[in-house]
């Protein structure tokens, strides 16, 4: 064990809890991901899952692995942020957007500042520029996508998806934005240009201000309830007053009222004030 781990070493836990507890310090302290935000059930099955994989005994042989071995690294991000998308995800609530709330954003704003959050390999934002083209709107609007892996924003830049992510994309879009190339799919140069993509810890990083709307789908659950009262505060006050933020399936705020927001629709929420 190193002297950086050993400084670490919390007092009255067992040695496995000991072991984890130094990991997330350690982590936290090296490459400024806070683990203790995520929800520890989950996150230390996973990673106790991915550490004995590659034959790691406990913790302190696995963070010291981690520091020397990029790929370990980028693995253990991949593991730790859960990188499940697809287009479209959940269509019904797209075609909300498209036809309710989009068109009253751009009759409010004549361009539009929009950011995608923990947008993993691209699909939300590339869904969110072929409606907005869709609109005629694609070239009044900005669009920011961020994700704490530089892996899966590498993935997203080069825009290439099998099938199975396509799945819910109406054809008329797959057709559109789309080219099928050696079974893969891939995304057409005018989405790809229309999309900014960049690292961003959400846990750390500072937010923008002022976005017509922000989405951020199935990445709340991973977190502890306090770690989702920060962000959807974060959040809020990242909206000019009316602009939506737009959540997951399994991630409504039961009292959106304590963060300047109300209910827009289901899984939208409108900042109040």
């Amino acid at each position: 064990m190193s002297d950086q781990t050993r400084a670490f070493a919390p007092e009255g836990l067992s040695p496995e809890d000991a072991d984890f507890a130094r990991f997330v310090a350690n982590v936290r302290k090296a490459t400024s991901i806070d683990l203790s935000q995520y929800k520890e059930t989950q996150m230390r099955r996973r990673l106790t899952t991915l550490r004995m994989k590659h034959g790691f005994a406990d913790f302190d042989a696995y963070f010291a692995a981690l520091m020397g071995d990029a790929r370990l690294r980028n693995e253990f991000l991949d593991r730790m942020t859960i990188n499940v998308s697809e287009f479209w995800r959940n269509a019904n609530r797209w075609q909300v957007l498209m036809n309710q709330f989009l068109p009253a954003l751009l009759k409010a704003s004549p361009r539009l500042n929009i950011w995608s959050a923990a947008c993993s390999t691209g699909e939300e934002p590339y869904t969110l520029a072929m409606i907005l083209d869709k609109l005629g709107a694609l070239d009044a609007a900005s669009i920011l996508a961020t994700d704490i892996d530089e892996g899966v924003l590498a993935k997203a830049r080069e825009g290439v998806y099998l099938e199975r992510s396509l799945r819910e994309v109406p054809k008329e879009f797959v057709k559109g934005y789309f080219q099928e190339k050696d079974g893969a799919y891939c995304v057409s140069d005018r989405l790809k240009k229309a999309v900014k993509f960049r690292k961003h810890n959400l846990l750390l990083d500072p937010f923008g201000e002022r976005f017509d709307l922000i989405v951020c789908r199935n990445v709340m659950i991973y977190f502890t309830e306090e770690a989702k009262r920060g962000l959807y505060g974060r959040f809020a006050n990242a909206l000019k007053a009316g602009g939506l933020l737009f959540v997951g399936s399994t991630e409504q705020i039961f009292t959106p009222a304590q963060y300047g927001l109300e209910t827009a629709d289901t899984f939208f929420y409108r900042r109040t004030v």
